[in-house]
């Protein structure tokens, strides 16, 4: 069995969320239980605003796009947060997303999420649950970190994430760069993510909700007409037994040779019929 195909992507503009992707990548790698590849997402701020942001320029990383995310098996996602949610350089991917959602290309990959914030308190865990409608209505599954490593836990020293990922603490300038214990705790996501990534990355497996789901439908249909119809012929069948020998007994004066159980599952309106019948030829 191949290994799985694990995309890291992530938007950064000051290059924290770069360095964050870097460790996660490492770790991924670290396993060998795993492919991975590296992706940023596309700037959609202005050249001239980025440089009044005094934002350093992209590394050359490729960007990542909306067709190439059904290539991955899995993918983790890290970007900065914008008042407790995800920027707008990141909603302008999964926007661009409609086609995979109306095919359901994306259903059931893993995706793991990191972040960086100004502030411990910067909304790390706000970013992420606000995040959750977008892999929600792809039917992505949210893998989180959780508290893999103890000192995660612990409140002597600034530290970024959370257990809804690893993350980093950027400063209300942005000149705090990623400590070593928060990039030890990306690496370990990257190795952790990987564990589950191999049980429940898909590979090799078609998705097609339209298509699949009418050709299922019409599979069931089909299947449910055919039962159908043959018990349609079976009763057509033993109505015209049950009727002969109903008759016969009639003609001899014997009592209907059918039992109650087979005259109950008659068509109502047969029974009468056979009753009127009986009841002339008795008064003739």
């Amino acid at each position: 069995m191949s290994k799985p195909k694990i995309f890291v992507i992530y938007y950064s503009t000051y290059g924290h969320v770069h360095t964050l992707a870097q460790s996660v990548l490492k770790g991924i790698l670290a396993t060998n239980q795993a492919t991975a590849e590296l992706y940023q997402i596309a700037e959609t701020l202005s050249p001239e605003t980025l440089e009044k942001m005094h934002a350093p320029d992209k590394p050359n990383i490729p960007e990542i796009t909306a067709e190439k995310l059904v290539e991955a098996d899995a993918i983790l996602l890290g970007f900065p947060t914008r008042y407790g949610m995800a920027p707008a350089q990141v909603k302008a991917l999964f926007d661009s997303t409609g086609k995979l959602w109306a095919e359901g290309a994306l259903i059931g990959k893993p995706v793991g999420l990191f972040f960086s914030t100004a502030s411990q308190h910067g909304g790390q865990e706000a970013t992420a649950f606000t995040f959750m409608p977008h892999l929600a209505h792809h039917g992505m599954i949210f893998v989180p970190l959780g508290y893999a490593d103890k000192r995660m836990s612990d409140n002597g020293v600034v530290l970024g994430g959370s257990p809804w990922g690893s993350g980093t603490v950027a400063g209300p300038t942005g000149d705090r760069v990623p400590s070593a214990v928060e990039l030890e705790i990306a690496e370990l996501q990257g190795k952790k993510f990987v564990e589950v990534a191999v049980k429940l990355a898909r590979r090799n497996v078609p998705t097609d909700v339209t298509t699949g789901g009418a050709a299922s439908a019409g599979a069931g249909a089909g299947a449910v007409g055919a039962t159908a119809g043959a018990a349609n012929a079976a009763g057509a069948t033993n109505d015209t037994t049950n009727a002969a020998t109903d008759t016969a007994g009639a003609a001899a004066g014997d009592k209907p040779a059918g039992d109650a159980s087979q005259t109950a599952e008659q068509p109502k309106h047969g029974r009468i019929g056979r009753l009127v019948a009986r009841l002339k030829g008795m008064f003739v």
